[in-house]
């Protein structure tokens, strides 16, 4: 019976009727009318939103720490590079090692690597708490990095692990809410704890990150780790070269919010405009109401279909900047780049996840974060310099023109390396249906291990 339920996928007993006195086709055409009728797979589930309580732990932990380590340098005798370098080293350390320990997540479990990577930050506050040279905070920052890309990935491809395929896009958008929420509030919340001293600061954010790991610890794991299939670690399939290379796209664009994210308030503040935040705080409204109307879409009508127009507005709002840095030019530009950024992601993961096996899914998403990683890093480091010499516009005016590239560079690489590998109809026309195996184009293999359904 438990085989018969699980080859069912968690079918009604109609369905099931139909997968045990029929073929195969009998189950498509009872998934065709059931989505014809308007019944969906469940979203919200009670392991969803631990997901999103984690990950909002997890960004409201990281964004008081990140903006008030820099006066912690200050404070202790570093210069304003060596305070700009201490989330430059965390970024890049994330970025380079994001591939490998999504991997490694993949091969241990995402669980064990939430848990793990949670405990281990929560040991860093300590050392942070502790130090008094800025030298060994930013080497520690350097450290941290490291786990906190094994943290990114894990938690990524977990989630992506229990959200129903059909509704992906959707569900990660939903989720991706969650961050976005948590970095709203966090730095406020980091500078009026800093204010009552920098131990008091770690001390909240270790309290934090301990907090995660008791979530991570509750969580069941969503299917078996690779090791327990007898799979060796480093082989050639250790990486996903597939979808790092596709994910240069999200570089291109990343490259511009990298400088967005550094350089919109010093652009207000040199043309006048007050609040000097009213760029960020436009982009984060637009994206909590933006995101929920448009990311669902791509479930429905194709995720290709959502994500190429969102590259366009992202391009778009990135040239609205380099033409005027006045309110009504800051906020149109927040409105459009919010508008396509906030969907970009989202949809770009559901996409990418439709050609990767679910065992592989921490290392694609370590390869997803490692080209955007580096292209916030970089675009942050670079667009700072052409301001220096050329100006706000021009800066602004180059991340517009590397946006710009990365449709054309999605679209010839996706056709080269992704399309090939979808079963049927390259143009994705519609998701797949959880009936089909987007790698090798057979009935999918859902298990049950470790989870309480």
């Amino acid at each position: 019976m438990r085989a018969k339920t699980t080859t069912s996928i968690g079918f009604s007993d109609g369905a099931s009727a139909a997968a045990g006195g029929g073929t195969g086709r009998s189950i498509v055409e009872w998934y065709t009318r059931r989505l014809m009728a308007g019944e969906r797979e469940p979203l919200f589930t009670s392991r969803f939103f631990v997901m999103c309580a984690f990950s909002f732990t997890v960004f409201l932990s990281a964004f008081q720490l990140l903006p008030t380590a820099p006066f912690r340098i200050l404070d202790l005798g570093g210069g304003k590079f060596a305070a700009g370098m201490f989330l430059g080293f965390l970024t890049y350390a994330s970025a380079f090692s994001a591939p490998l320990t999504g991997a490694l997540a993949d091969r241990i479990g995402k669980r064990r690597m939430l848990l793990v990577c949670s405990l281990v930050i929560a040991g860093f506050a300590a050392a942070y708490a502790a130090s008094r040279s800025y030298r060994v905070l930013l080497v520690l920052a350097f450290a941290h990095g490291i786990f906190w890309s094994g943290l990114l990935s894990a938690s990524a491809a977990y989630i992506t692990d229990i959200i129903p395929e059909s509704r992906r896009a959707e569900g990660i958008g939903y989720w991706g809410l969650s961050t976005i929420v948590a970095i709203a509030v966090a730095p406020t919340i980091g500078f009026r704890v800093y204010g009552h001293g920098w131990t008091w600061l770690c001390a909240t954010t270790g309290a934090l990150n301990l907090a995660m790991a008791a979530i991570a610890f509750s969580l069941p794991e969503p299917r078996a780790p690779a090791w327990m299939g007898g799979e060796r670690f480093f082989t050639r399939r250790l990486l996903e070269w597939r979808v790092l290379a596709v994910s240069f796209t999200l570089f291109l664009y990343s490259f511009g919010y990298g400088g967005v994210t550094s350089f919109s308030a010093l652009y207000a503040a040199a043309s006048g405009v007050e609040p000097r935040g009213i760029y960020f705080t436009t982009l984060a409204l637009v994206v909590l109401v933006t995101r929920p109307l448009s990311v669902p879409l791509g479930d429905r009508i194709g995720h290709k279909k959502v994500f190429l127009p969102s590259l366009v507005l992202i391009a778009a709002g990135l040239g609205v900047l380099a033409v005027g840095g006045t309110r009504p030019w800051l906020v149109a530009s927040a409105v459009v780049f919010g508008a396509g950024f906030g969907t970009a992601y989202p949809v770009f993961a559901a996409y990418v996840m439709r050609h990767v096996e679910p065992s592989r899914r921490g290392a694609a998403f370590g390869g997803i974060l490692a080209a955007f990683d580096t292209g916030i890093g970089t675009g942050s480091i670079s667009l700072g310099w052409i301001i220096e010499h050329r100006g706000f516009p021009a800066a602004f005016a180059t991340a517009a023109v590397l946006a710009a590239l990365s449709l054309p560079y999605f679209l010839i690489v996706e056709r080269r390396l992704l399309a090939r590998h979808s079963p049927g109809d390259h143009n994705q026309a519609a998701p797949l249906t959880p009936l089909e195996s987007p790698w090798r184009g057979e009935t999918s293999r859902v298990s049950t291990r470790s989870e309480k359904t």
